[in-house]
């Protein structure tokens, strides 16, 4: 905005909450987006309260929890493909006017990690 390249409505947060977008707002913050984390929280069985902070939300949805070091991987990806999600569904909105509901990114999020798991798998397969 400051060198001229979005208008200053371009400011405002794709998802129609009225907050300014910020990466933090954006990502963990939005009261709108924040139904994806819920979401996808209770489909894989974690129970923790929302952080405001992008790194302490890493850390928490990573790591605090509990569990083996490839649960561990497992939800770093988890948390890493919901923000590709939300980055693409921003995206989508702002430049292609397309719209998706949460379930909808939800799904994307179940459906890109079975495609991982079963990669991943298969590659463990192929070493072992």
């Amino acid at each position: 905005m400051t060198r001229g390249i979005f208008t200053p409505d371009a400011c405002w947060c794709i998802s129609g909450c009225g907050e300014v977008e910020t990466s933090q707002h954006l990502f963990v913050s939005c009261p709108i987006f924040r139904e994806l984390w819920l979401r996808v929280r209770a489909w894989i069985g974690i129970d923790e309260a929302d952080l405001y902070d992008i790194v302490d939300h890493f850390v928490q949805f990573s790591y605090l929890v509990g569990g083996t070091a490839s649960k561990h991987s497992f939800k770093q990806f988890l948390w890493l493909l919901c923000i590709w999600v939300l980055w693409s569904k921003r995206n989508n909105r702002h430049f292609n006017n397309t719209e998706s509901s949460i379930a909808q990114l939800v799904e994307k999020v179940q459906d890109h990690s079975y495609w991982w798991l079963k990669t991943a798998k298969v590659v463990k397969c192929v070493r072992g």
